[in-house]
């Protein structure tokens, strides 16, 4: 047993203590190099792994908890109390991260009305419900009963969405309820009010920043009552979204300086020390201007690569931590090598249309269109299909309430591609056909700002068609968790929304990175694994595939592509493709 309090410095089991993080998030790393990733960690000098818990994977259908595989959150701090390091863990219902819909599960919003991340009852009932699962698996890992979690975050970033404390003092006391006993902190971003309004009552503020430690610290110092100062998010690079053009890269030596000012200075959790991968479907995105989606890769510029290569940076800041901590030596237990699996030919292919009964997995016929969540699904793809009866003359179409991207087939074959802003206006199409089809993906939803209320999926309003609605509609949903399922005996046209198979036999396993050749936007799998999107706009151009999913054997590749362009040809590269470095 042991303590952990927060004083005027820290203190662990009565003598102080300088917090030097780094953050993992396990649900962005296959379990197998989740030791690895922890090694590395230590072997750079951190005492501390912090983590989110992203509500999302723990409850993906409401009352269906989850915490094996990937998810296996008790085994992941386990895994750190073995090799000697605390954890900080930010359960927040809420965590942003660029992830998908911030970590809320997107069944929230088939509840007409919901508000999130307020004391709003229905709201705050289905946070108890997932909480009380949750503080089963975390009271036993914290210090105060011999494990090594030393606080916890309430909510995260509140002071950038509002500023009701009655809800973050809830939020908080929901937890001591449940079983926390180790104290408390906040974070939010030094800059306005957002520290003074997401203050919680009994809880330290800390901040987010990645540059001007000591001034961000002069402001923090205001609102910590003479507590310590931590930066909770210190960020040492940033996230890529397709077609921005570039992979982002920080400037190193801004980097080290301010490194070393945060652990001279105060308390330090590297964000991110490894950022990991977006996989599946659990990209976030941001919406200013327009909708901007994450890529699959979390690379972020971190200290350790997206498949765990030790960097420069990583380097530098382990000859910084140095100066303040002794290096312990960690022997890496884990064997990881990079293999070039080389070219792999398609072998076999079939339209969605011909094998739609068998993947889909809600099927609806309505009067209307129906959004995703009403069809109690979260991710992937909705499709709408319907007839009118003999050939039509087609001048414009409207997708009312539709989001994010929809591809629009007449009689079968791709005709018009319509995404974001676009959905707001009628779109001209000017041909004839007796049957339509709309395929709609949902890009990830939203993960910052108060649009997160804003982010139901699909075509929830009904279509128009010249002008006015048109009804009779075939609703299914496409979460695409069930790609077993695809029958590739069933037939194939060119031009439209396809699945292809491809395999390789492997003799060892290693990581690689898949390149798609000219396919153009959609999914990847490699035995029933969903890697994450690609679109050929870029940056990113290779999916990373860690070496634990691939099988000694035959090996079994299959591809969603939507816009009907195809490639005969998938290669598996020895080196990751992010696209060009920039500042």
């Amino acid at each position: 047993m042991g303590t952990f309090e927060i004083k005027d410095q820290f203190y662990l089991n009565g003598e102080p203590f300088k917090i030097i993080s780094g953050g993992m998030h396990y649900f962005r790393i296959v379990p197998e190099y989740w030791r690895d990733r922890l090694e590395k960690l230590k072997a750079m000098g951190c005492n501390t792994v912090e983590t989110y818990v992203a509500w999302n994977m723990h409850e993906p259908k409401e009352g269906q908890f989850n915490f094996e595989g990937i998810c296996d959150l008790k085994k992941y701090i386990e895994i750190a109390q073995e090799l000697g390091l605390y954890v900080i863990v930010r359960p927040s219902p809420y965590i942003c991260a660029e992830w998908e819909f911030g970590g809320l599960p997107g069944w929230l919003l088939k509840y007409d009305g919901i508000k999130l991340r307020g004391l709003y009852e229905p709201y705050m009932s289905k946070v108890k419900a997932y909480y009380t699962e949750l503080f089963k698996i975390l009271k036993p890992l914290q210090i105060t009963n011999g494990g090594p979690i030393i606080m916890y975050q309430v909510e995260n970033e509140y002071g950038y969405y509002g500023n009701d404390t009655k809800y973050l003092e809830a939020m908080k006391n929901m937890m001591i309820e449940l079983g926390a006993d180790v104290p408390f902190v906040t974070s939010d971003g030094p800059w306005g009010d957002a520290l003074e309004s997401g203050k919680c009552p009994g809880a330290l503020p800390t901040g987010n920043f990645g540059s001007d430690v000591e001034n961000q610290f002069n402001v923090l110092k205001k609102h910590t009552d003479g507590g310590p100062l931590m930066v909770m998010e210190f960020w040492v690079g940033w996230f890529d979204s397709w077609g921005c053009g570039k992979h982002t890269i920080s400037n190193l030596e801004k980097n080290k300086k301010d490194f070393d000012d945060a652990i001279r200075l105060g308390n330090i959790n590297i964000y991110m020390f490894h950022g990991g991968t977006n996989f599946g479907f659990m990209n976030g995105s941001n919406y200013y201007s327009e909708l901007s989606p994450d890529v699959t890769s979390y690379d972020y510029d971190a200290v350790l690569s997206e498949d765990g290569q030790i960097t420069e940076k990583y380097k530098a800041f382990k000859e910084i931590a140095s100066k303040y901590v002794d290096i312990p030596e960690v022997e890496f237990t884990t064997e990881i090598k990079r293999i070039a699996y080389g070219d792999v030919k398609c072998e076999a292919k079939v339209s969605l249309d011909n094998t739609l009964d068998t993947i889909a997995t809600k099927y609806v016929h309505d009067h209307n269109t129906i959004g995703m969540e009403k069809m109690d699904e979260s991710y992937g793809y909705t499709y709408y299909k319907s007839t009118f009866g003999k050939e039509k003359w087609l001048e414009k179409i409207y997708l009312a309430d539709a989001n994010d991207r929809a591809v629009v087939s007449l009689d079968g074959k791709v005709a018009e591609t319509i995404y974001d802003r676009e959905l707001l206006e009628e779109r001209k199409l000017n041909k004839s056909a007796t049957d339509i089809s709309i395929l709609v993906e949902n890009m990830g939803r939203v993960n910052f700002s108060w649009k997160i209320e804003k982010q139901r999926k699909g075509i929830t309003n009904g279509v128009l068609v010249n002008g006015h609605f048109h009804y009779g509609w075939d609703n299914y949903a496409l979460p695409l968790t069930n790609i077993d399922k695809v029958d590739f005996t069933k037939g194939y046209e060119e031009g439209t929304p396809a699945f292809y198979k491809f395999t390789f036999e492997a003799t060892e396993q290693g990581d690689t990175f898949l390149e798609l050749g000219t396919f153009g936007k959609g999914v990847a799998f490699i035995n029933g694994f969903n890697l994450g999107r690609f679109w050929e706009i870029g940056p990113q151009k290779r999916l990373y595939v860690p070496g634990p999913l691939v099988k000694i054997g035959k090996n079994e590749i299959i591809v969603f592509e939507t816009d009907g362009k195809a490639s005969d040809t998938i290669s598996f590269k020895d080196e990751p493709d992010l696209g060009p470095a920039g500042l």
